[in-house]
């Protein structure tokens, strides 16, 4: 410790450095992506809010689609484990009979708890998730890459929710389900507009308390329709 009494602080490595400098785009990167796309933003724009000369980007990542699946890598790896162990520790607690508003509160829910606590980070890497989920070029690729096993996972506590349904209409269940978590994730500002400030955009928690038991009758009210639909007379 020096005369005057103050601890020294510890000199960065140069890894904890590279690591530092390295969360601040990717940070900086999430923002703008989120907010413009792929196509709308230049590696000079996220130097620039990064506060750093566009030429040290490449020494971080070769180029802009690297840096934009950094992006969306980092936290979908966050989700993916959280959603995985709930689902997991759901289906062990249900002792093998499921519910499907169960198996949804499962996925939904710990989903939107990240986007509860996690801070305008995570909100950001909602929004831009709901982009790439919307773009038809190669968004469904992207998300087939890091969300499929935990997707199938879910799809597998609701076919054992619902053993009788058929497939097709647990996988379209599971496509609206999706759709509206990935709008609300979007955070568009049309539900405050419409409901005249009642409802706001960003009101996790609203959603988090409604989500799961809406969709659960939705996938009970299709599954229920077609068998009815299509039981055999007499």
């Amino acid at each position: 410790m020096p005369a005057d009494g103050n601890p020294t602080r510890k000199r960065q490595t140069k890894a904890e450095k590279r690591a530092e400098t390295t969360e601040q785009i990717l940070d900086v990167a999430e923002y703008l992506f989120s907010q413009h796309g792929l196509y709308g933003v230049t590696l000079k724009d996220v130097a620039t809010r990064a506060g750093v000369h566009h030429t040290l980007l490449h020494y971080y990542f070769d180029d802009k689609q690297e840096l934009f699946d950094a992006v969306f890598a980092r936290r979908a790896v966050v989700t993916n484990e959280r959603r995985m162990k709930a689902l997991d520790i759901y289906d062990q607690e249900s002792a093998g009979k499921p519910t499907v508003e169960g198996a949804l509160h499962a996925f939904l829910d710990t989903d939107l708890d990240l986007y509860i606590e996690g801070g305008e980070g995570w909100r950001n890497y909602g929004a831009l998730s709901a982009q790439i989920a919307n773009t038809p070029e190669w968004g469904a690729e992207m998300m087939d890459q890091h969300f499929d096993p935990v997707v199938l996972r879910l799809i597998g506590l609701l076919q054992k929710a619902l053993p009788d349904a058929a497939e097709e209409d647990i996988f379209w269940g599971y496509h609206f389900v999706t759709g509206a978590l990935m709008l609300t994730l979007a955070r568009t500002g049309r539900i405050d507009m419409l409901s005249s400030g009642l409802c706001k955009s960003n009101d996790y928690t609203a959603v988090k308390v409604r989500m799961a038991h809406f969709m659960a009758a939705g996938i009970h009210s299709i599954c229920k329709d077609r068998a009815k639909k299509e039981a055999p007379d007499g």
